[in-house]
Order: C-alpha cells, then sequence, then structure tokens
C-alpha cells in the first residue's frame, strides 16, 4: 500500500519539476523582448556583429529620444486607441445581439447560419484583403480611421462566444424574465448579461490586443499620418539606412508601441486570466 508520505513527496516533485518547465518556457519566449530592451539602449553608430548582438559599452536612451521626433507617436496614439475603441464599442453590440439570437430564438435555417458565422474563423484574413479594399474604395472612405474598423465590426469568435455563455444561463430563470413581462432588451439587459459579463471582459481583452497589433491591414487601407495607426507608423523604421533598419531605433519605436499593452497587461493579468478561466469556453 503506498504510502501517504511518498505520495506527497511524488507530489512535491512534480510541481517542482513543473515550475521549473514553466520557468523555462517564460525565459524563452522572453528572449526576444529582452534582446529588444538591451538593443534599444545601444548607441545607434553601434553595429551589431556577429557574437555582439547583446551588451554595449556604453547605454543610452536617445534612441526613444530620437524616435519620438522622427514619427508623429501622439498622432498614432491616438489614432490607434480610437480605432480600437470604436471596434470594440461595436463589437460588442453587434457579438450580444446575435449571441442572443442563437440562444434565445428557434428560427428556420438556424444550425446553418451559425455554421457559416463560424466558417468565418477559418478564412485567413488575408484572403479578404482585395475585396475589403474594393468596398472600401468603393464607399471613398480610404484612409480614414473608419477604413481600418469596418471590416472588424461582426465578429466571429465574439458571436460564438457570446452564445455559449447565454446557453448557459438557466432556462428556468428567461422563463421566469418572459412571465414577469420583459421585452427582448430587458432580457438581455437584466436576465443574460450579468452572468455573462467575464466572458465580454475576456472578449474584450482579446479584440484590443488583437487589434492595437493589427498591421497588415492598416498599411494597406492608409497612405498618410492622419489616421495611420502605430504599427502601420513602424514602416518608416524600416527604411532608414542603405543598408537596412537602423536595429537600435526599430527596437526603440517598437517596444514605445508595445509598452502601453504591456504595462496594461500587467496590471490586470489577474482579471484576464480570471475572464477567461470564467468565460463560457468549455
Amino acid at each position: 500500500m503506498e504510502k501517504p508520505g511518498l505520495r506527497k513527496s511524488l507530489w512535491q516533485i512534480g510541481t517542482w519539476l513543473t515550475n521549473i518547465l514553466a520557468t523555462g518556457l517564460a525565459l524563452l519566449w522572453s528572449v526576444p523582448v529582452i534582446w529588444a530592451l538591451v538593443a534599444s539602449f545601444r548607441p545607434a553608430s553601434d553595429a551589431l556583429s556577429r557574437g555582439d548582438v547583446w551588451f554595449s559599452d556604453t547605454l543610452t536612451l536617445e534612441n526613444y529620444l530620437h524616435a519620438w521626433s522622427m514619427a508623429p507617436f501622439g498622432r498614432y496614439y491616438i489614432n490607434t486607441i480610437l480605432v480600437v475603441l470604436t471596434i470594440l464599442v461595436v463589437q460588442l453590440v453587434t457579438i450580444v445581439l446575435a449571441g442572443f439570437a442563437f440562444a434565445n430564438y428557434q428560427f428556420f435555417g438556424k444550425g446553418w447560419i451559425f455554421f457559416f458565422v463560424l466558417l468565418q474563423m477559418m478564412i485567413p484574413t488575408s484572403a479578404l484583403l482585395a475585396p475589403n479594399f474594393s468596398t472600401i474604395r468603393t464607399l471613398g472612405i480610404f484612409d480614414t480611421r473608419l477604413a481600418i474598423a469596418i471590416p472588424y465590426f461582426g465578429s466571429a469568435f465574439g458571436t460564438f462566444l457570446m452564445r455559449q455563455a447565454f446557453i448557459s444561463v438557466p432556462r428556468d430563470l428567461v422563463d421566469a424574465g418572459v412571465i414577469d413581462g420583459c421585452s427582448w432588451w430587458q432580457l438581455i439587459f437584466h436576465v443574460y448579461l450579468p452572468p455573462s459579463i467575464p466572458s465580454l471582459v475576456a472578449f474584450g481583452l482579446s479584440s484590443a490586443t488583437w487589434h492595437w497589433n493589427e498591421f497588415l491591414w492598416p498599411l494597406i487601407i492608409t497612405n498618410s499620418d492622419k489616421s495611420r495607426p502605430l504599427t502601420a507608423g513602424l514602416v518608416r523604421f524600416t527604411q532608414l539606412g542603405e543598408i537596412g533598419a537602423q536595429w537600435s531605433l526599430l527596437t526603440a519605436a517598437t517596444l514605445m508601441v508595445a509598452a502601453p499593452l504591456f504595462i496594461v497587461f500587467l496590471i490586470f493579468q489577474r482579471r484576464f486570466i480570471q475572464s477567461f478561466v470564467h468565460s463560457g469556453l468549455k
């Protein structure tokens, strides 16, 4: 018969091995970020050569100051924040309504419609660049913040997430609301949404992160700084030198773009993890 002490020891060893493995993976994934941080403090005149890509004799903040003066980062930040918030607000409305329809109503072709909604998640974003670009030019809104946001007003993932969250709401609670005379929008606000807040938070965090980092579509649909977001603005730092990018300057600009998102994640990381744990994904 296995002794309790032996079982406890094996459990502790397993815990230690898991922690060591997780720490090793975390360090491995953080190497590019650490390298970018180190390279951003190297003098721009200090070339990166083989075997000398990490530390330098001197460290400087000149790259950050130079990057900030070379590009209108204030305008880029405003554009990015407005685009992300616009997409998020519209998406929250559309996914809640769509999730409510699929979870609460029975109608002809419901299964097939939901299937085609989910099918959108399997279509690569790059396959839609040409038709989306043609639509934007037809609407006459090329090189605007609205042009960046419009293709993302609907979300198949968000619709699926909210449908799953709404389905988990007890049907007895819904029927009680109907008996009490609740309209459809009262059912949404007072019955379906309160227990589904973690799912909304999880989707909001993932949506904001995705669209903050979106690069290809904003690069195609903008050609001036008046509507260009942070990621598209980084392109100018890849074409500075005769032999390519100035890595110290480029890494400094990249970290300036990623820093707000990284800081927000550090502040709300517990909420971020709890939202996904308690969301409708099962």
